[in-house]
């Protein structure tokens, strides 16, 4: 038995060309972010959140 299936414009889904869609988050280099410190300081939804940059390399977030 055939199935068919109706065309994406008859069904009202719009599509989005794959070259038009990131292909991701974006990439900041923590470098770029800390600039030499080991300390910086998030402003997020009226909060401060601290990222700490360890010795031995590691990131710490903390509220």
């Amino acid at each position: 038995m055939e199935r068919r299936v109706k065309d994406k414009q008859d069904a009202g889904v719009r599509t989005t060309p794959a070259s038009a869609v990131p292909a991701g988050p974006p990439r900041i280099d923590s470098a770029a972010l800390f600039s030499g410190r080991n300390e910086i300081i998030i402003a997020h939804q009226g909060r401060d959140y601290r990222l700490r940059l360890t010795a031995h390399g590691k990131l710490i977030l903390t509220a």
